[in-house]
């Protein structure tokens, strides 16, 4: 079974599990913080991934390093750690999140411009695509992408929307290079 497979399946349990008990958005957090530390310490993640260590001194190191967390959240890590599937937590955590935004009607959107946008401009892109996309709530992600040359490219889920004008001379030079064979 592929590993995004995988990921997904306990992303939606979680997901059932969290919207059931009416704690989501507190395992949706508690879970980026543990995507965060397992991405930015890469030490540790070799140690809870490494076939030498012992299951037990790894579980005994998931209940030191997130000690306070919610209960559910260190059971599933220490199942990960067990599985030998710590590897998924970043897929996991995000397929999570997706599914926590869809079922409240929040779209993220990443904006690719030439420079970085002001507040109001991010609002006013949130707004059109809220409405393009009927959404509730849009999240902008500015990215300053200099390679764009001008306007803006917007992708939302697998979606792009691409008005900018290294794009449009990509499609002109498609179009010539079409009308030339």
């Amino acid at each position: 079974m592929s590993e995004a497979v995988v990921a997904n399946r306990y992303a939606d349990a979680l997901f059932q599990f969290g919207t059931e008990k009416n704690i989501l958005d507190q395992l949706v957090d508690q879970f980026r913080t543990v995507k965060e530390v397992i991405n930015t310490n890469q030490s540790f993640r070799l140690v809870l991934e490494h076939p030498q260590i012992s299951q037990e001194k790894q579980q005994q190191l998931v209940e030191t390093v997130f000690q306070g967390m919610d209960s559910h959240v260190i059971h599933t890590i220490k199942l990960l750690v067990e599985r030998n599937r710590v590897h998924i937590i970043g897929n996991m955590v995000s397929r999570l999140e997706q599914l926590t935004n869809d079922a409240k009607g929040i779209a993220v959107a990443q904006v690719y411009s030439v420079r970085q946008l002001t507040e109001k401009e991010q609002q006013d892109i949130a707004q059109a695509i809220a409405k393009r996309f009927q959404k509730r709530e849009v999240k902008v992600h500015n990215i300053v992408d200099p390679a764009i040359i001008g306007g803006l490219k917007v992708r939302v889920g697998n979606t792009i929307i691409d008005g900018s004008v290294s794009g449009k001379l990509e499609r002109l030079e498609r179009q010539f290079a079409a009308q030339n064979n």
